[in-house]
């Protein structure tokens, strides 16, 4: 049976959440949930999440003046007469817990087929790249921007509607463990892992340790479920050599279930392949360059085609994929200027890429001015990965190096040490800076590749570059 908001009440939802009803009538509808009392909407009920910086305990009060129909606790809490109000009260001895569960049970209250990405490099797009796949056949719920973690994505389940009969859903990850319950929560009957590289290393210590925990999703799934992986990640596929889920693989290599071939880059205006797999061949062209984005194709192909989709709608899905703001996007400037927009994140193996796409850009004859920022959470590798980063850049060719952050003194002297004038190897006090030395030094074709973490906010950058913010 299909439940939707507005006609389950508060009695619903206590047994999926192990929770004892303090006050209040249990026949009082829900039309929703949240955890933001800022935005709350009449009905809906207020679950308490707690955190570092705030506790949703703090702002009860404010979630009834706006109607909430009820809030979710953790026991313990000082009622100081909040179960006289009227209003219903559920306690719980995990609030965090209790929404990755109630998302499960709602999960499973819809005939929906779910599809869970996860990976160190690539997730977003191939998520996006899926939904406008998904969505030429069928109404498809897909993973808001990039709430991902075990907030976000409980929530997305929960937005889950009747209508909705396919979803694409995007797993995120700091510590291990989290995959594992994400994977618990999503219950997927497709999981793919995009790839392992070297992110989030100061909770994970290593490489090995980011596969492990990547790996938790051949842990989690059920047995009915299928695995995708990328064939061509060598670390990845050892690590699930050892689990025996049925899994199928992706890539270039001939041995992959679905693997591309006849590669054609076209710099700026995309890239083409032949999408083969069991013995059918699938032309596609993508509006977005760069060789990371056949890996993206091809996972987001290989999901829609477990989940029915035709060869028509693949090559339709993927063709009106027009990428995915702040990642390696491509926005014109004046004077025929090429902006490279790659600043929603970094980390050593998204860089690689992003240098190895602007190769055959700048084997045209056109010069590319560099913006980077800090790569973080890379732990102990954190020096090193800077210094090769700096000398990543020499390979383009570049006459201008701009950076920012703690360690951009160790990309400079990455790129220095590989033949860049130091003249030409600058770091900024602000992003500010970084925009109007750009705009001084740019000239007529020229390329511009800004690429950081998403906290050090090159994006900023990129807004002044096309006239945005002042």
């Amino acid at each position: 049976m299909t439940v939707k908001w507005g006609d389950i009440g508060i009695g619903d939802v206590i047994f999926p959440i192990q929770g004892k009803l303090i006050s209040g009538d249990p026949e009082t509808l829900i039309f929703g949930i949240s955890t933001d009392s800022r935005d709350i909407s009449p009905g809906e009920i207020f679950l308490a999440l707690g955190g570092k910086n705030y506790d949703g305990h703090n702002f009860i009060d404010l979630a009834l003046e706006k109607g909430a129909s009820g809030v979710i606790i953790e026991q313990g809490f000082p009622l100081k007469g909040l179960e006289e109000t009227g209003h219903a009260v559920i306690a719980v001895a995990d609030t965090l817990k209790a929404l990755g569960d109630l998302a499960h049970w709602w999960r499973h209250q819809h005939d929906v087929q779910v599809a869970a990405i996860t990976g160190s490099v690539g997730k977003t797009t191939t998520k996006e790249m899926t939904a406008c796949i998904l969505e030429l056949g069928t109404r498809t719920l897909k993973t808001r921007g990039n709430l991902n973690n075990l907030i976000g994505l409980p929530l997305t389940i929960l937005g889950m509607k009747q209508e909705d009969s396919r979803a694409v859903l995007e797993m995120g990850m700091n510590l291990s463990g989290e995959i594992s319950r994400l994977t618990e929560i999503a219950d997927p009957d497709i999981g793919l892992i995009t790839n392992v590289a070297k992110a989030h290393l100061e909770g994970l210590s290593n490489i090995m340790g980011v596969a492990l925990a990547k790996a938790e999703l051949l842990e989690r799934i059920s047995p009915e479920g299928r695995v995708l992986l990328n064939g061509d990640d060598e670390l990845l596929m050892k690590v699930a050599a050892g689990f025996k889920q049925n899994i199928l693989t992706y890539g270039i290599g001939q041995e992959n279930d679905f693997r591309a071939e006849n590669v054609q880059n076209m710099g700026p205006e995309g890239i083409s392949f032949e999408l083969h797999y069991q013995g059918n061949c699938i032309l596609i062209r993508l509006n977005v360059p760069g060789p990371q984005n056949v890996y993206n194709g091809l996972a987001a192909a290989a999901i829609a085609i477990c989940m029915g989709s035709t060869p028509d709608q693949i090559a339709q899905g993927l063709g009106r994929f027009n990428g995915v703001k702040g990642r390696f996007m491509l926005i014109d400037l004046p004077a025929g200027v090429t902006l490279l927009d790659d600043t929603y994140n970094s980390n050593p193996s998204s860089l690689r890429a992003a240098i190895d796409s602007v190769k055959e850009m700048t084997a045209q004859g056109r010069d590319i001015i560099i913006g980077l920022g800090d790569m973080l959470e890379l732990g102990d590798e954190a020096v090193s990965a800077h210094l090769k980063a700096g000398s990543w850049v020499t390979e383009l060719g570049t006459p201008y190096l701009l950076t920012i952050g703690n360690h951009a003194p160790e990309i400079i002297a990455g790129a220095i040490d590989k033949g860049l004038p130091r003249e030409r190897a600058v770091i900024v006090k602000n992003k500010k800076e970084m925009a109007e030395m750009i705009q001084d030094v740019m000239k007529e074709g020229d390329l511009i590749l800004l690429k950081g973490s998403h906290l050090i906010g090159l994006n900023e950058v990129s807004s002044l570059l096309q006239g945005k913010n002042g």
